[in-house]
Order: structure tokens, then C-alpha cells, then sequence
């Protein structure tokens, strides 16, 4: 009489998972994994960071369920990929089209409270009356803070935080000698450091009206206050002499009846007006509408030169009666391997009009601007591109030739169809099934080439009285860049407008060309 095999309880399951070695290992890195989440949740708890506090703790509570419940095995390997996925692709994507639709950037980096705390303390004064403190610079963590004596207690504050009592700290003839986890800046360092010492504020409690600890000579400090009155109640500041700044909400700044506006400012939304400001404003509208053609005449070109000398010399050397095409193979194969930015700035020194090999050796002492002309600079790209691209075309068409059937060649002979028509009739066609979406995806790699253009040219030669250092060999990307960390004001807003825009383009033109590859397809 048979029997039916029963499951073993639940409990030896379980004590056999515990006796695995693998599950020690694994219970050890997820006591690390949530430490450190642990760690980010409070410092997000001591930052007000409510969004960020939130996401580490629903991640943490799908970890721990993923990586200790049986009925989620697959989450095992998707969960870290996902995880990636939110932070760093999800979130930048959110984050950037929120900022495209405010005005972030210098003078406008904080919120109104911050705003109203940092222009008090920029038009400050001394207080009357006040004592002076023997101060002592530290630096905490790459942060400047003062340390003064009050009273017997030793107070410690930066630009964030007001003065705090630290009871362990070390003081010496009213002046503080030692504060766990700080160091004290000698002279040689303050000086290093002048303009941070100098312009550092601490405030003297939470309220802005018991003003601020500066110093002057990084050896005394007193206590300051803002010229600038503030009234919460009307939102306005108002100066000594009687001018009043209203807060002006569209602007995010405080302005005047006058025009003159305090800074810095704070972060609010504009709406559409980084997009419109791109074609509406005169000086920027111009090289926008140059920069903007020229991306795509040089994603267009980079994509048709490498691929048509990358073709011509997989064909060529596909033959088989082609001797030693192996080794030829390996050596078309060296630019490509080549780190792409030093390629570039190597095509920059043989291109230097007074000492590049190029003019100097190959043109016989000839002084060609190749940088200095918009027209010549714009060839060189093309030229030091097709150089650093045909490498991969080459490799990508010698895969795909090798891939087509001889029998179709065959079969062409057969008919009559000489070397030409074989070749645009079966090979060629054949072939751009297979290397389509490779080339849009190449044009949209180059629509982006942001290296090859910053290595090479700068963007230069600049356009003449443009508000941005941008000039006639920029592409959108390198726009971007410019407005975002080279122009005299980061303008963030604008830049991640214009990183809207190249996304759009560029997904247009991809959904474009692959509704084009699929109708390819089907002729075939």
C-alpha cells in the first residue's frame, strides 16, 4: 500500500536555511544595508529632507522583504536593478523637468526663509554695545566654523547652524583650543582661506534678529546686524533710508519701486518662460537657432562619413582574395580603442596653427586657423570625428556582411548582375536591416558628443556678445553646459530647459528612424 510523501514541517526548513553558511552572509550584508540606510534616514530626518526620508525607508522595508521572504525570489535580482533605475535614471529625469520650469540658479539657489536669513546677514553692521569674543576658526568636515568663549561656555556654530554649547571641548585663557571632531586652522590655513573666513556668518540664537558672529581679522569676532529691517507681516525690507523692497513672487526677489532688487533670491516656478527665453531673447535666440542646426549638421554628417569609409573598407576588405586582411582588420581597429577624449586632445596639438605637426610638417610651415575659423573649425570635427568613428562602422559592416547568405551573391551572378548592382540591390539593404537602429543610435550618441567638442574646439570661436561663453562649434549639449557652470550666473532653470529639448528631439527622431527600420523589414 502506497503512501503519499509528505512536505517536511516548515521549522526543519527553516532551521536548514539558518545552518547554510549563505544565509549568515547574506544576514551580515543586509545588517549593512540597513545601517547605512539607518544612517540616511536620520541625517535626512536632520536636513528636513521628507522626500528623501521617505524613500530610503520604503526601500529599506522592500529590501528586507525581498531578500528574507521565500515568495520573492525574483525580486532578488530585479530589486538592486530597479533600485538603480529610481535613483539615477527616474529621478535625475524628474528632478531636471521640475527645474526646467523654475528659476534655480545663482541668486536664486535656496528657499524665501533662506533668501530673507542671507541677505540680512550681507548688509550687516556692528552692534553698539556688544562685546568682542577671541574667536577661533575650525573646520568641520570641509565646513568653516567659529568657536568663541561665553560666559564660561564654550559656543560653536557655522553658517548653518547657530552657536551650540559643547561641553568637551578644550578652552585656554578665553580662548578654545580643542573641539572633538574639528580642526583648528592655524594662521597659514585662515589665510589659505580668507574669503571663507571672512564672509562666514554664525548666528548668535535661531532668531535672525539676535544678529550674527563675524570677524574681520580672524583673531576677534562681534556680534553684527543687518541694516535691513524686515517685516514678515507686509513682506518687505526696508534700508536705512527709508527704501522699501517688496517681495515680487513671479521674480523670486525682492525689488524696490525703483527697480533695484536684493539678492540673492529664492527658487520659485516660471512656468514656460526657460522655453520661450531660448527664441525670445535677441541675444540668445541667434546662436540658439545656429547652435541647434549645427547639432544636427554635424550628428547627420558624423553618422554618414563614418559609415560610408567604415563600408567601403569592410567591403574591400571582406574579399578573400584580399591578403593579410586580418592583421589590416586589427589595425583599423587602434582609433577605436583609443580613449576618445585623448584622441581628441591630440588632434588638438597637430592642429595648432603655429606649432601643430599638421601646418608646421604636412602643410610646410602654412598658418591655417583651424580653430580660430568657424567654417575650417567645424571641418575639423568632422574630420577628427570620422577618425575616432569609422572604427566602429568598420567593425559593425564587417559583421553584417559576414551575416548576409552567399547563395543570394550566387544567384545574382547567375542572373547577370555585375559588382554594383549586386551591391545596391542584395548587399546594401540587407545590410541596413541589420545596422539601422545602430546608426540612429549612433546619431543620437553624437547628437550628445559633448567630449569631442569640449576637448577639441572648446566650442570656440565664440560668438561676439552672446550672454553665454558659447560659440560657433558648440552642439545643444555643450550649450548646456556653458549656461549651467560656465556663464557668469549658473542658470540651471534654462540649462535643464534646453536638456528638455534635446530629449525630445533626439526620442523624435529615434521613434522616427525605427518606424522606418520596421517598414525596411518588411519590404525585405
Amino acid at each position: 500500500m502506497s503512501s503519499t510523501p509528505t512536505q517536511p514541517p516548515r521549522r526543519l526548513s527553516h532551521a536548514r536555511d539558518i545552518s547554510r553558511p549563505g544565509f549568515y552572509i547574506k544576514l551580515v550584508l543586509m545588517m549593512l544595508v540597513n545601517a547605512l540606510g539607518l544612517y540616511g534616514i536620520l541625517a535626512a530626518y536632520g536636513q528636513r529632507e521628507w522626500g528623501v526620508l521617505a524613500f530610503l525607508v520604503l526601500a529599506l522595508i522592500i529590501a528586507d522583504y525581498v531578500y528574507f521572504s521565500k515568495r520573492a525570489i525574483p525580486g532578488k535580482y530585479l530589486y538592486p536593478g530597479l533600485l538603480f533605475l529610481a535613483v539615477f535614471q527616474i529621478y535625475v529625469m524628474v528632478n531636471t523637468a521640475y527645474v526646467a520650469f523654475t528659476n534655480y540658479g545663482d541668486g536664486h539657489n535656496d528657499s524665501k526663509p533662506s533668501a530673507i536669513t542671507q541677505i540680512m546677514k550681507t548688509s550687516d553692521r556692528r552692534v553698539d554695545g556688544t562685546p568682542t569674543y577671541p574667536v577661533t576658526v575650525l573646520d568641520r568636515d570641509g565646513e568653516m566654523a567659529f568657536a568663541i568663549v561665553d560666559d564660561d561656555r564654550v559656543l560653536v556654530g557655522d553658517a548653518e547652524e547657530p552657536l551650540t554649547e559643547v561641553g568637551d571641548a578644550v578652552a585656554e585663557d578665553g580662548r578654545v583650543t580643542e573641539v572633538p571632531g574639528a580642526t583648528v586652522l592655524q594662521l597659514a590655513e585662515i589665510q589659505q582661506r580668507q574669503n571663507e573666513v571672512l564672509g562666514l556668518r554664525v548666528s548668535m540664537t535661531d532668531d535672525p534678529d539676535d544678529g550674527w558672529l563675524r570677524t574681520d581679522n580672524a583673531a576677534m569676532a562681534y556680534v553684527a546686524k543687518s541694516l535691513l529691517q524686515y517685516d514678515e507681516a507686509s513682506d518687505t525690507f526696508t534700508d536705512a533710508e527709508g527704501t522699501v523692497y517688496t517681495a515680487d513672487p513671479a521674480q523670486g526677489l525682492f525689488v524696490s519701486d525703483s527697480g533695484e532688487a536684493l539678492t540673492p533670491g529664492w527658487r520659485v516656478l516660471v512656468g514656460f518662460d526657460n522655453f520661450t527665453r531660448m527664441f525670445t531673447d535677441s541675444r540668445l535666440a541667434g546662436p540658439f537657432v545656429s547652435i541647434l542646426s549645427w547639432t544636427f549638421a554635424f550628428s547627420i554628417l558624423s553618422v554618414l562619413t563614418t559609415f560610408a569609409l567604415g563600408l567601403i573598407l569592410a567591403v574591400v576588405f571582406n574579399d578573400p582574395r584580399v591578403k593579410g586582411r586580418t592583421i589590416y582588420r586589427a589595425l583599423f581597429i587602434l582609433p577605436y580603442a583609443f580613449p576618445g577624449f585623448l584622441a581628441a586632445l591630440v588632434w588638438r596639438g597637430l592642429l595648432n596653427q603655429e606649432f601643430g605637426f599638421i601646418n608646421e610638417v604636412l602643410l610646410g610651415g602654412a598658418n591655417i586657423p583651424w580653430f580660430s575659423s568657424g567654417i575650417l573649425a567645424k571641418l575639423s570635427i568632422i574630420g577628427v570625428n570620422l577618425w575616432l568613428g569609422f572604427p566602429y562602422m568598420f567593425l559593425v559592416a564587417t559583421g553584417a556582411l559576414q551575416a548576409i547568405p552567399g547563395e543570394l551573391a550566387e544567384a545574382a551572378v547567375m542572373d547577370g548582375a555585375g559588382p554594383w548592382r549586386r551591391f545596391w540591390s542584395i548587399t546594401l539593404p540587407l545590410l541596413l536591416v541589420s545596422v539601422a537602429p545602430l546608426l540612429i543610435a549612433s546619431f543620437a550618441f553624437n547628437f550628445n558628443n559633448f567630449s569631442l567638442i569640449y576637448m577639441l574646439t572648446g566650442g570656440g570661436p565664440n560668438y561676439p556678445g552672446a550672454p553665454l561663453p558659447i560659440g560657433e562649434t558648440d552642439i545643444l549639449i555643450s550649450m548646456v553646459y556653458a549656461m549651467a557652470f560656465e556663464s557668469g550666473t549658473r542658470q540651471y532653470g534654462l540649462a535643464s530647459a534646453m536638456s528638455i529639448i534635446i530629449f525630445v528631439v533626439v526620442g523624435v527622431i529615434s521613434w522616427l528612424g525605427f518606424r522606418q527600420t520596421r517598414k525596411l523589414e518588411e519590404i525585405m
